[in-house]
Parts: C-alpha cells; structure tokens; sequence
C-alpha cells in the first residue's frame, strides 16, 4: 500500500471518528443525520464543480452507492439513538471490512474458475434481530456494516470513470435530499429544524471530509487495504469517547475493539 495511501485512509479514520461521536451524543442522531449530509453537500458543491471530471458511464454505481449510502446513514442514526458508540461503532466497522474481503475473495475465485459465476458484484446488508435497546443496536450496526461493504466496493469501481471530489457530490447530494425525506417523516419537521446547528454542520462536513479522503486512498490503492487503514477509527473513536466524557467505556469495550482493530489489520495483510 503506497505511503500517501496510507496517510490518507489514517486521516479519513480520525475525521470519520470524530462525526461518528458527533452524531452519537447528540440528542437525536437521527434528526443530526438527516439534516448533516444536506448541509454537508451544500458547503462542499463549489470545491466539486471547481473539480469536475465525470464520466456518463459511472451514472449506474452513483446509483447504487446512493441507495446504500441511505440504507447506511438511517441504520447508523436508528443505532446511536439505541446503543452506545463503543458497541454499535466496532460492530459496523469492523465486519465491514470482514465483509469486503469476502466478496473480493469470492471475485477473484471466480475469475480463476469461470464455470462459477457467484453474483460476487452484489453487495446486501446482512440483517439480525436480537432482544434488548443494546442487541438491537447491534444488529443494526450489522446492517450498517453490509452498507460499508456495498459502497466501498461500488465506488472503488466507480472512480475509473469519476475524480473522487465530484464523484462524492454525486453521491451524497441526492443522499442528502433522500435522508431528508425520511428523517422528516420519522422525526417531523420541527424536529429536524432543531437540529440545525454547528453539530450537524460538522457532522456533514466531516462526512463529506472522511470520505473524500478514502476516495482519494482508494484512487491509489486496492480497497481491502484502505478498508483495513480505515479501520483504526474503531480504536479512535474509543479514544475520543474516553476523552470527551461523552460516555463509559468499560476496559472491555477497549479489549473488545483493540480485538476487532487487530483481526481487521491481520485480515488485510494475510
């Protein structure tokens, strides 16, 4: 994996970390989430079409990414309003990396056997139910993690045909306007309208930062590895959760996710 590669994917962990605690700890994550990416795309359009470079043929995996993006931010919001950052943040992250190198592993064994042709280049969230605020969140948080999955896969394919600045844009700008939707028919408008402030702009800031940073890791390196890199924020977002008081974390939520950030980079470099 190539240095500037690397640098950039541990950059995306730190920022991603950081909204992901944003979001968590504010009174309706699912309110923030809504009305962050909107505010997010609006700050971000003039950078993208300063930056436009875009193919027609990449129009089928901005749709595809678009359709996980908003499987992913109404499952993260649902789970921050139920379980804790420690649980549902290591759970999402972490099996989403197992879940890219599965699929990835599944391509490359149907390249080398063509009498095979598993249906390798779909990506679906995988669903559980378990009893209990705290098993809900996590099996939530598996759906988030098949959305991760989805998207990295997609728009790595995607940037052979897009920069990765208005590609980003592309994405997230329709995103933003579906969340909204759906954030104002579960939580209201007057709802929504409270969450405007400084929190959800650094929020959809942050979002539109993180991945624009991958974006750019994966236009110089394979997705497992970025994926991998990427994963560190499960141990950041610990860190910053400790650090700012915005919730316990017990020695075994440190252990759980110094756990998954190990078998993550095992993983990757196998």
């Amino acid at each position: 994996m190539p240095l500037d590669a690397f640098v950039l994917a541990l950059t995306a962990a730190v920022v991603h970390a950081g909204w992901n605690l944003l979001t968590a700890r504010s009174p309706s994550s699912v309110a923030t989430s809504a009305v962050a990416l909107p505010l997010g795309a609006l700050a971000c359009l003039p950078l993208a079409v300063a930056a436009w470079d875009v193919d027609g043929a990449v129009a089928p995996y901005a749709v595809a990414s678009v359709a996980l993006e908003v499987g992913y931010i109404t499952l993260l919001g649902t789970a921050y309003d139920r379980a804790p950052l420690t649980v549902v943040y290591p759970a999402a992250r972490g099996l989403a990396v197992v879940l890219v190198l599965a699929v990835r592993s599944a391509c490359s064994a149907s390249r080398s056997r063509p009498e095979r042709s598993p249906a390798c280049s779909r990506s679906r969230p995988a669903w559980c139910s378990s009893r209990g605020e705290r098993g809900r969140g996590i099996g939530l948080a598996v759906g988030v993690a098949g959305c991760i999955a989805g998207y990295t896969l997609v728009d790595h394919a995607a940037l052979d045909h897009a920069a990765p600045l208005p590609y980003l844009e592309l994405k997230l700008g329709p995103t933003a306007l579906i969340a909204l939707a759906i954030g104002a028919a579960r939580v209201g408008r007057r709802r929504l309208a409270a969450a405007v402030d400084v929190n959800a702009l650094l929020v959809g800031l942050g979002v539109f930062a993180a991945y624009g940073l991958v974006l750019a890791a994966l236009a110089r390196a394979p997705a497992a590895p970025v994926a991998a890199v990427r994963e560190s924020s499960i141990l950041i977002a610990a860190a910053f959760a400790a650090a700012t008081s915005s919730e316990r974390v017990p020695l075994r939520r440190w252990a759980g996710a110094a756990a998954v950030a190990t078998g993550v980079a095992a993983i990757a470099l196998a």
